[in-house]
């Protein structure tokens, strides 16, 4: 498996560039992308591995960034916040058949609709799932992912927007955040879909897949 890094952002609240990035989906994925090479070409993100999680917490923002080289720091802008690296690679190599893990990951829970269907309910051609069915899209998800579900907690998010391309084209990923208690069924199977991420929008948010080690269900 390629070597991951995970980076913890916590945006300085003083800081006006941190507040424009956090409330806007497209700006943080710009700021993420200049910590890493410029001369990567069009498919830069894919190609570095970059996954990246918002997430408001008592104590503030803060942002989780995963990617297959060591982002600069250092490139960050003047009193931004704080920012630390860390190797992913050992818990991920320490995964094992059967040993029960903790998940979270914020996805874009969708269905493509036949084109027949569309027409006849008037559907767009992606449609968000949410209640039950966003949470039958996450088993599905994760038994491909190499995960047994025990428990499934499933909060509605506000969707993942912005503007890109001087303003032709607006990005709104809707979001929905998944987490509890699995079993690993499959441990390279998991490790690759950590590395890629799950569903849509991984460019503005979505798809990162985080696990911790839990204690065996009694």
């Amino acid at each position: 498996m390629t070597t991951l890094w995970l980076t913890r952002i916590i945006p300085d609240p003083h800081s006006r560039e941190a507040r424009r990035d956090f409330r806007n989906a497209v700006e943080l994925h710009y700021r993420i992308m200049k910590l890493f090479p410029d001369d990567l070409g069009d498919q830069a993100r894919r190609q570095l591995g970059i996954l990246f999680r918002a997430e408001e917490t008592p104590q503030g923002s803060h942002l989780l960034l995963q990617s297959r080289t060591c982002p600069d720091l250092a490139a960050l802008p003047l009193n931004y916040g704080r920012a630390d690296s860390r190797l992913l690679t050992p818990l991920l190599d320490a995964l094992l058949p059967e040993m029960p893990v903790r998940y979270r990951i914020d996805a874009s829970a969708v269905r493509k609709p036949r084109k027949s269907t569309q027409e006849l309910y008037g559907l767009k051609p992606i449609v968000a799932l949410t209640g039950p069915a966003a949470i039958e899209w996450w088993h599905n998800q994760a038994e491909q992912s190499g995960l047994k579900l025990d428990t499934v907690h499933a909060t509605r998010l506000d969707a993942a927007t912005g503007i890109k391309a001087q303003g032709k084209q607006r990005i709104h990923n809707a979001r929905t955040r998944f987490e509890g208690n699995a079993l690993v069924s499959d441990p390279e199977l998991l490790r690759q879909r950590v590395e890629e991420g799950i569903g849509r929008g991984k460019a503005y948010g979505c798809g990162l897949l985080s696990l911790a080690p839990a204690r065996p269900a009694r």
